[in-house]
């Protein structure tokens, strides 16, 4: 009776753990579609991507990239790159070079593309990156959106306005939070990146 009881106990376990996932699957479900919605996608955002430039007085500068699965961070997925061909603080040649090599090589590679990119800023950013896009001829296959910091505004290349989403909407909160984490990434490797030049002497460089 005992070893039966502890059978239907730990049976009761699993199926409430059952229940929470499934409602926490319906949860993020309801979000990406509501997304889709309110920024007029052409998909279910399942896969993006964000990017965030940073430079110290048009130094040192680099960009990274976060990558969101259902709504999840995917750290492994996350990747940093030196800015090759930027002098200077130029976000918009900066934007635009790093998207390009970012989406020219998961093609070169055969991997699969985001269903949706989100660049920080404001418009002058969200055309940079569209034009690398267009370059690739991905235009049909990726859509982009930028956020702008100040007043939260999410501009899409299709309008000259912008979306401006309620404060307490889901889909505004996770662009915030990729947002964020593209941010956090890009500071942290551009101190990295800056300490290890900094450090660098005659003798390191041999």
């Amino acid at each position: 009776k005992k070893h039966i009881v502890e059978l239907a106990q730990r049976n009761a376990l699993f199926q409430k753990q059952k229940g929470k996932e499934k409602i926490k699957v319906d949860n993020t479900t309801r979000i990406l579609q509501t997304m889709q919605e309110e920024l007029k996608l052409n998909h279910i955002p399942k896969h993006i991507e964000c990017f965030d430039n940073s430079n110290f007085q048009g130094t040192n500068a680099v960009s990274a990239c976060v990558v969101f699965k259902n709504a999840k961070p995917s750290k492994k997925d996350y990747r940093h790159f030196n800015v090759k061909t930027v002098v200077g603080a130029n976000d918009f040649d900066t934007m635009k070079e790093i998207v390009y090599r970012r989406y020219h090589r998961l093609v070169l590679e055969n991997e699969p593309l985001p269903d949706l990119v989100v660049i920080d800023g404001g418009k002058g950013q969200l055309s940079a990156a569209m034009e690398s896009i267009y370059k690739l001829n991905l235009q049909d296959k990726i859509q982009l959106i930028s956020i702008a910091k100040r007043l939260e505004e999410v501009y899409t290349p299709q309008q000259s306005e912008p979306i401006v989403l309620p404060k307490n909407s889901p889909s505004l909160q996770l662009l915030q939070r990729m947002r964020d984490a593209a941010h956090k990434q890009a500071i942290t490797f551009h101190r990295a990146t800056r300490s290890k030049k900094f450090l660098a002497t005659q003798l390191t460089e041999i």
